[in-house]
């Protein structure tokens, strides 16, 4: 149940006004903050699977806003500035606020959940961002932010630089903590096993392209996590020429993560 109390979002608006606004405002929404809630009742206590509330929505946020942030000063233009000649700052909410609303259709169900994010957050975003923006800005804005969320499936097309900057920023919440619920509950699979096997993920300014994407594994098994998920992830979005991805066990010694495995 909401209590009432402000969601603290720490995320860096910098000078971005309007991303501000628009967190301070997501951290008072009652609604939006139980629909998260109400997300992850269905993810983690009915499905058995990981985290899809507040926590997720936060990293996923935070890589979201990092990525763009890096692709823009690498020279990339954000399709909001190239298609409406809007500015970076714009782009910047977009992708906050699809990261937002991006999984509240497993409110409803986890399977076709980015139809239902859709149904449930067109009018969330507009009220989000009403104020914020006024016709026609308003109307292309929640229009941008919805083509973010339906295809941050991993089979659908990015058509948008913003689009695509939330599917990659989705695959990277791969690290070990997101394993330990199914872990709990015995639900031990290629994806809980692989998980487990990623210590961090680190997103750096690339040598060669705008975005380094770093990740540290404990065990190779996490390799699914990168060569399955994360590579179906960039294969459709929009920013894959502008990442370079690089995955390295730590240490000499690999982790033992599971015992004997059961079919």
């Amino acid at each position: 149940m909401n209590d009432g109390k402000v969601v603290q979002f720490h995320i860096p608006t910098k000078k971005n006004t309007r991303l501000k606004h628009l967190l301070d405002r997501i951290q008072k929404d009652p609604e939006l903050l139980q629909l998260w809630r109400c997300a992850n009742v269905n993810a983690v206590d009915r499905s058995g699977i990981s985290d899809h509330g507040g926590v997720h929505i936060r990293i996923v946020s935070n890589a979201a806003l990092r990525i763009l942030r890096l692709l823009v000063k690498g020279g990339v233009v954000p399709s909001v500035v190239k298609n409406y000649g809007m500015e970076a700052d714009d782009a910047e909410v977009i992708v906050v606020l699809a990261a937002c609303l991006h999984d509240i259709g497993i409110a409803v169900h986890r399977h076709d959940h980015e139809r239902f994010s859709i149904s449930l957050g067109y009018p969330k975003s507009r009220e989000l961002l009403s104020g914020l923006y006024e016709e026609p800005t308003l109307t292309i804005m929640a229009s941008e932010v919805m083509h973010a969320i339906i295809a941050h499936n991993s089979h659908e097309t990015c058509l948008t630089i913003e689009a695509g900057v939330l599917k990659v920023a989705d695959a990277l919440d791969m690290t070990s903590g997101r394993s330990r619920i199914p872990f709990e509950i015995g639900n031990v699979n290629i994806h809980s096993v692989s998980a487990r096997a990623v210590d961090s993920v680190d997103i750096e300014a690339g040598d060669e392209r705008p975005v380094k994407l770093l990740i540290t594994l404990a065990n190779s098994a996490g390799i699914f996590q990168v060569d399955e998920l994360l590579r179906n992830k960039l294969k459709n979005s929009s920013i894959e020429g502008h990442v370079e991805v690089i995955a390295q066990i730590s240490g000499d010694m690999e982790r033992r993560l599971m015992g004997v495995y059961r079919l």
